[in-house]
């Protein structure tokens, strides 16, 4: 099972009662609300934005029932700047259902694969029953805004990874500024969780 969201304006910067990053509704932790509101028992969100999707995560901190997971820019370089560090765990009832995984401006797939592993392996070990999926094709070597690396094919082969899950995955558009190669990408990370 597999939806698409194309959001716009992205909402993983929006929290319970804050906006920014142009994000004034968090689509993401609606989707999981309600996928949660329909019965299951465990979500995860996973956030593959070049920024850190500190809504999302702040709005889940305290919470056993979504596990959070993102890959995103070095917060010591790149917004929002405040969140998203390795070792923002989570809290309470949360506490080990966040996982940061930040990475360097210039990261290629090669450096972009093995923390996505990573995160695929957290969300396994939590025991997900579906999968929010926040992407943002402003990881893309030729994004405005951006300082990623990856190339137009890596997005098939990161849709690839994340459909091994083998969860239901709702899929909320986030960022991507540029706007001559975004449907393109967009489409590969699609072929690339479809099979």
């Amino acid at each position: 099972q597999l939806a698409f969201g194309l959001c716009r304006p992205p909402g993983h910067h929006a929290g319970r009662d804050y906006m920014g990053g142009y994000c004034y509704l968090n689509n993401a932790a609606l989707a999981a609300e309600r996928l949660l509101a329909g019965g299951l028992q465990r979500v995860a969100v996973l956030d593959v934005d070049y920024h850190h999707g500190n809504g999302t995560q702040d709005i889940f901190y305290a919470r056993g029932d979504v596990f959070f997971a993102s890959l995103h820019c070095d917060p010591q370089t790149d917004f929002p700047y405040f969140w998203g560090r390795a070792d923002e765990k989570g809290a309470g009832a949360g506490q080990g259902a966040n996982l940061n995984l930040p990475l360097p401006r210039g990261t290629d797939w090669a450096g972009y694969a093995p923390a996505l592993a990573t995160a695929l392996a957290a969300i396994t070990s939590f025991g997900a029953q579906a999968l929010v999926l926040s992407f943002g094709a402003d990881t893309f070597e030729a994004d405005p805004i951006s300082h990623f690396q990856l190339k137009t094919g890596d997005y098939r082969l990161m849709g690839a990874a994340i459909a091994k899950l083998g969860l239901p995955i709702a899929v909320i558009m986030e960022g991507g500024y540029c706007i001559e190669a975004l449907g393109l990408n967009v489409r590969h990370f699609l072929e690339g969780l479809a099979g």
